[in-house]
């Protein structure tokens, strides 16, 4: 009444009054300016009484009477009361918006905030409410033309009072604190340059912080037995609204940080030297968002929705997430990925049917709606190891999907069976079908399987021939759903109707390229080769697509030399399920191997080899080989003057074959298919040079094995075919020159295996030769003896190459020495190989007459080299190179007996096999070392070995387990006591009775415990065979 009657709402000159009226509004600001405390209570106790009564009537006398600055000075007092009724005052006047106008708020926010900080000290819980109660009235008001916070630094005060006051451990007060928090995170609170995003990075992690810790608070009181019903739901209730205050305030840091993303300013600290770390920034404050977010947020929300729905609290969550994907757009595939493989796909559907059927919650399906558009999107847009989609698939997928989604509130049995109804689909409805397929597909491929696959299975297929009964063709994604999803859920025993597999294969004969509508996934696969109308006619190119597309580490699996195998992965596994009850498959890999990009035709090569050496028992060889005479046929007449530059995948075709060879455990036949191979392989050969290592390695490899792994009588057919190539002769002798070129690591390998094939070539035709000679005449073949080209060896480069081995090339120095060994063997008289002299050669003496073609000086040479190498104590180079002595031993003993002896009796030898017998414990036992103790007894050279060091060694033989040894140590030993035995070196008879008897009982087939050792061999990329090298 006395504010009516003075008219103080009038004006501001009202206010002034006369000089004989005196206004309220007056006496109580004069009250306020009183240095009593009790007066200056009152007054704003009394401020607060007419406010109470009509705010929108008296506020703006108040504020024109300037009654909000001494309220604000108030602030500061020490009087817990007054700052109290200070703060109830001005929370009543900013209500009013000329509160702000007047920009009281300007000068008083500094105020306020000090004010709050103090009182925060204080255990006076009303106060740090209603502090905080107005500190929020004040950000929520406060226009935006019109800035709060003139300096960074006030701001950053205001934040830390936050901070403090949202860690709280009383509940009304943190919660006040995140109302505040929520209006503090403004675009233009924050503006003031530079941002100081780590500031509002702790205030977050308070905020969140605490609603964690009081959920688990409520957790952890959770009653027990029977306890009241009512407390429990009560404390379900206020957790629901202290999570979703904060998530309103995590939302305002959202939205604030889409604000800022387009003011340049805001994007750093403008004020960092150029050469300093920049960390203050708004991507990484995006990117602690999205941090936060998934290690908070999410799962405070999903503990919450264990015990209750509030579709208020889901709506603010879901726009988060959505919000998410425009903060860190360089992580919003990965982000989506995450939350459908975390079933965010089935809990959006489930609270679109729960909440939004009708026109219920409408703003809650409208963000629902948003959220699976952009998180479909996205995830279309980046699928795991397939092509992404076109701009023109994803534009209509868009549409699709906005139009669609918001449509869709029902729930899954519902979905389903909409799904399948064959009746006639309106665009509108059909559309919705395409949104609830592509829906299921997206779950599907994150494991999230919320529907049945057994009803998904027949929902689909129903989908699919309502599309054909209509003549309608889906867009390509949907079909590429439905496809995938066909392939997952489909039963092992369950296979599709013929009329299905037909609508199939006639909406693909509609894509122009699979790739469009591939999902890689092993099940896909399967799916395509288990049906042959599928296969026949899509089978390579999916095949094609999923090598392309496989990650495996697939090295780790062609590691032969690991210990056990290593576990296939499950990709892998499908695969070779499918070629063993499909054989056929292995030849539309192995046309992969040929015209596929090469990282493709290696992993293709890598898995052939994986499932030769894991399935022996299937038989496959004849199959492979059939087809790849075929390949190597077209490349032949198609790239017949260049088949180096016809397929870069050739050598690993080649490779495979090779392996296909190595696979025959046990000698066999060669039939008409491995002659033509012969044939062929040989004739690539012969269109090659030297420099293309990676076609005649394998092939090299593929005709060594096939010369050494078959029947006498096949040998003789594979070296009249192999010798009548006079373009692999002149490859070789070629590759036989170079040897002392200096070269890489694989042209080292190739000469290896060049050596080897020259042996062998030599020792076939030669025993071809002896044999043709008693039968001429009598074969049906071509004559195996026939030689066409002949073969010049240096003799001087080979002893050379021999004195000066390349370093880590103890095989080459192997395959050199059988090469010598054969040679010597034969007397040099191969109609093969010729030796050719180096350049002027001197006289020849006496000796060298008796020795010819070699020379004495060669004879040395090569005996120092033999030591040299021996001396290495390489298991495979010493065999070698004892059987090239034995064949030197016996070359010399042959023309001269003297010569021989005196070879085998220089005390350098004694030396020599001494240092052998050095390398360790019963080392007398190794094979090598027999075989050169039985050469030196055979030639009676007791200064090497005495008969004393003879009974040493019977001695230690004696004390041996036999049964440990294997069969090639046992042969060595069988020879070395035959020879003590002819010679009559067995003088103790107990011991030589024991030690027959020993051996006797342990025949050379079964005498050892050890497993037999295979034969065949690659050794560093090299065919070898260990019996032809030591022979």
């Amino acid at each position: 009444m006395i504010m009516n009657q003075d008219g103080l709402g009038e004006s501001a000159k009202n206010i002034e009054g006369s000089s004989g009226n005196t206004s309220l509004p007056l006496v109580l600001k004069k009250l306020l300016l009183s240095r009593d405390e009790t007066l200056q209570v009152a007054s704003a106790h009394c401020i607060t009484a007419v406010l109470v009564h009509s705010p929108a009537k008296h506020a703006s006398a108040f504020i024109h009477a300037d009654i909000p600055e001494f309220l604000f000075e108030h602030l500061s007092s020490s009087s817990e009361v007054l700052v109290w009724s200070s703060c109830n005052c001005l929370t009543l006047l900013v209500e009013e918006p000329l509160f702000f106008s007047k920009c009281h708020t300007v000068y008083g926010i500094e105020a306020v905030v000090r004010s709050l900080q103090g009182s925060l000290k204080m255990n006076n819980i009303e106060l740090h409410k209603q502090g905080l109660l107005l500190f929020a009235e004040i950000l929520t008001r406060q226009p935006e033309e019109i800035k709060l916070f003139t300096s960074s630094a006030m701001c950053r005060d205001a934040g830390r009072a936050l901070q403090e006051a949202v860690s709280s451990p009383v509940l009304e007060v943190a919660a006040e604190a995140l109302k505040a928090t929520s209006a503090f995170l403004r675009k233009d609170h924050q503006s003031t340059p530079p941002v100081q995003y780590g500031e509002l990075q702790a205030l977050l992690e308070a905020m969140l912080n605490r609603c964690a810790e009081f959920s688990q608070t409520l957790l952890s009181r959770r009653p027990l037995g029977h306890a009241s019903s009512r407390d429990s739901e009560k404390a379900i209730l206020q957790r629901g609204k202290f999570l979703l205050s904060t998530l309103e305030g995590f939302r305002s840091a959202c939205r604030l940080a889409i604000e800022f993303q387009s003011e340049p300013s805001a994007q750093e600290n403008p004020f960092t030297a150029p050469s300093a770390k920049k960390e203050d920034t708004l991507e990484a404050f995006s990117e602690f968002l999205l941090s936060a977010c998934d290690s908070l947020c999410i799962p405070m929300v999903m503990r919450h929705l264990e015990q209750t729905t509030h579709p208020a609290l889901m709506e603010v969550f879901l726009s988060i997430l959505h919000n998410l994907f425009v903060i860190v757009p360089h992580m919003k595939e990965k982000f989506s990925k995450k939350l459908a493989s975390s079933s965010f796909i089935r809990l959006t559907l489930e609270l679109k049917a729960r909440f939004c059927s009708g026109l219920s919650h409408s703003a809650l399906n409208q963000v629902c709606s948003n959220f699976l558009y952009y998180m479909c999107l996205n995830l279309l847009s980046a699928p795991e190891k397939t092509g992404p989609p076109s701009k023109e698939e994803l534009s209509a997928v868009s549409e699709l999907l906005q139009h669609g989604l918001p449509q869709i509130s029902s729930r899954s049995p519902e979905s389903l069976a909409f799904l399948s109804d064959r009746q006639y689909m309106e665009g509108a409805a059909r559309q919705r079908q395409y949104c609830i397929l592509l829906l299921f597909y997206l779950a599907y491929i994150h494991e999230d399987r919320f529907v049945s696959e057994a009803e998904l299975f027949e929902a689909v297929q129903s989908f699919l021939l309502s599309l054909q009964d209509q003549g309608e063709r889906p867009p390509l994604v949907v079909f590429k759903a439905s496809i995938y999803l066909l392939a997952i859920c489909q039963d092992k025993d369950n296979t599709l109707r013929e009329t299905m597999v037909s609508a199939i294969r006639k909406f693909l004969e509609g894509i122009p390229d699979l790739q469009l509508v591939y999902t890689h996934h092993p099940l896909l696969l399967r799916f395509f080769l288990l049906y042959p109308e599928l296969m026949s006619r899509y089978g390579h190119r999916v095949l094609e697509l999923w090598f392309f597309w496989e990650e495996s580490s697939y090295e780790e699996l062609d590691d032969v030399t690991s210990a056990g195998q290593p576990a296939l992965p499950a990709s892998l596994v499908v695969l070779f399920q499918l070629l063993r009850s499909i054989p056929s498959i292995l030849l539309i890999l192995l046309d992969l191997i040929y015209s596929s990009p090469v990282d493709t035709a290696h992993k293709v090569l890598i898995s052939l080899r994986t499932f030769l050496r894991r399935n022996e028992d299937i038989q496959v060889g004849g199959l492979i080989r059939g087809h790849f005479l075929l390949i190597l046929q077209r490349l032949l007449v198609e790239h017949g003057a260049s088949p180096s530059g016809a397929s870069g995948n050739l050598p690993l075709l080649l490779s495979l074959l090779s392996l296909m060879q190595l696979r025959n455990v046990s000698e066999q036949e060669l039939d008409s298919v491995a002659m033509k191979l012969l044939h062929q392989v040989s004739k690539l050969c012969g269109k090659c040079s030297p420099t293309d290592v990676d076609i005649l390695q394998p092939s090299f490899n593929f005709l060594y094995w096939s010369l050494h792994q078959t029947t006498p009588s096949s040998q003789k057919r594979a070296a009249a075919v192999l010798l009548s190539s006079t373009g692999l002769m002149e490859l070789l002798e070629k590759m036989l020159a170079l040897t002392l070129a200096k070269a890489d690591s694989p042209r080292t390998a190739l000469l290896c295996s060049a050596w080897l094939l020259t042996a062998s070539f030599s020792a076939q035709q030669h025993k071809g030769s002896l044999q043709a000679s008693r039968t001429w005449g009598l074969a049906l073949y071509p004559v195996p003896c026939q030689v066409h080209q002949t073969l010049s060896v240096e003799m001087d480069q080979v002893l050379k190459a021999l004195s000066f081995p390349k370093k880590k090339a103890a095989l080459l120095s192997a395959a050199i020495l059988c090469f010598l060994r054969t040679a010597l063997r034969q007397s040099f008289s191969s109609a093969l190989v010729a030796l050719v002299p180096s350049g002027a050669q001197p006289l020849p003496a006496t000796k060298d007459t008796v020795l010819a073609p070699l020379r004495m000086s060669q004879v040395r040479s090569l005996v120092i080299g033999l030591q040299n190498l021996l001396v290495q104590k390489d298991p495979l180079l010493s065999q070698a190179c004892v059987g090239c002595l034995e064949a030197l031993l016996d070359y010399l003993d042959a023309r001269s007996p003297d010569i021989a002896l005196h070879v085998a009796s220089q005390p350098w030898n004694r030396f020599l096999l001494f240092t052998l017998l050095d390398a360790g414990e019963n080392s007398f036992l190794r094979p090598e070392i027999l075989r050169l103790m039985t050469l030196f007894m055979r030639y009676r050279s007791s200064s090497v070995l005495s008969h004393e060091e003879v009974g040493d060694v019977l001695q230690g033989v004696a004390l041996a387990d036999l049964s440990t040894l294997s069969n090639t140590t046992l042969q060595a030993l069988h020879g070395f006591f035959q020879q003590l035995q002819s010679m009559g070196h067995l003088a103790d008879h107990s011991m030589a009775q024991t030690l027959q008897a020993s051996l006797e009982g342990l025949p050379p087939s079964t005498s050892s415990g050890q497993p037999p050792l295979q034969d065949m061999l690659c050794l560093g990329g090299v065919a070898v065979s260990l019996s032809h090298i030591r022979n």
